[in-house]
């Protein structure tokens, strides 16, 4: 069964410019800018007033109605990212090698060596305007900063994924670089 209308809405807030131009959303911050394509989605963007947004599908089947909350939901992370930012939080686990990460000086790569006694040396370059750094607060820890959650969280997960453990019991050997704790970098006061 189609819907003939459904919309939502996204309220934009203060200091936060967002510009629209044929399903390409431009979103302006404190923090940076934001550009994100949407052309391949058939979805109606456009102002409902000064400040809110409304997501629109005519004559829609379940999974085209579905995008209206995606397509939000992807609008209100990038309008979170260029006010607050991301940030993920990566722990290295291992029982007997110590897993050796050096971050190259721009903070755009890693490089993982000594994983479970391996000589192989992994290589993963961060997506664009993400940070990688080592936490000064904890031992075995990575931060990986940004202001794209799409980045950020990829980011992560290229780490996380080229160090499975291959060819063993992966209930024995749980050794890896796991993310810990995921959230927004600066806090509401």
């Amino acid at each position: 069964m189609k819907d003939i209308y459904k919309d939502e809405e996204l309220a934009i807030p203060e200091g936060v410019t967002v510009n629209i131009k044929s399903r390409v959303i431009t979103v302006k911050g404190p923090r940076g800018e934001l550009t994100k394509n949407l052309r391949h989605l058939n979805i109606e963007i456009k102002f409902a007033g000064k400040n809110a947004l409304k997501f629109a599908v005519y004559h829609g089947a379940r999974k085209h109605v579905a995008a209206i909350r995606t397509v939000r939901s992807i609008v209100s992370n990038m309008i979170t990212g260029v006010t607050k930012g991301f940030q993920y939080k990566l722990r290295y686990v291992y029982a007997h090698f110590p897993i050796n990460v050096i971050i190259n000086g721009s903070g755009d790569a890693v490089e993982i060596r000594n994983f479970l006694g391996q000589k192989v040396v992994f290589h993963v370059k961060m997506h664009e305007g993400v940070k990688c750094e080592a936490s000064k607060a904890q031992k075995d820890e990575l931060i990986i900063t940004g202001n794209d959650l799409e980045g950020v969280s990829q980011s992560a997960a290229d780490i996380q994924q080229i160090c499975r453990v291959r060819n063993k019991d992966i209930r024995k050997f749980l050794d890896g670089i796991y993310v810990s704790e995921r959230g927004v970098l600066e806090q509401d006061a």
